[in-house]
């Protein structure tokens, strides 16, 4: 994960994934909104709920619930640039090579706190 495991051209795409299809829920900052139940998607809050987990799996769950009112519409590249995006939000490094579709290979990405390296 802090090796760099997304570019910055992906995470650009993410971005605008994102601004078209998450922010008008999870809001343009990525923090959600509690009282409607939207987690956050940034900092403390997505790594308490993300650390330890693969990529593969949040893939799978952004997949199954996303966007709220047609899961799964997006193609796979769309999905896994969003992801891009938030590991860049969370201040993840970028690296040289995209993060790919395999699942094999995005499940041997574990999202960790910076401390846990």
């Amino acid at each position: 994960m802090w090796d760099g495991v997304y570019t910055d051209d992906q995470a650009r795409r993410g971005e605008r994934q994102y601004s078209r299809n998450c922010e008008g829920c999870h809001g343009a900052d990525l923090a959600g909104d509690p009282v409607q139940e939207i987690p956050s998607l940034v900092f403390d809050a997505f790594l308490t709920r993300w650390s330890d987990r693969t990529v593969k799996e949040l893939l799978e769950t952004i997949r199954r619930s996303m966007p709220r009112d047609t899961p799964g519409a997006l193609n796979g590249r769309a999905y896994v640039d969003v992801i891009a995006y938030l590991l860049q939000a969370n201040m993840m490094p970028s690296g040289d090579r995209e993060l790919g579709l395999d699942p094999d290979a995005l499940g041997a990405i574990v999202i960790r706190r910076r401390e846990d390296r």
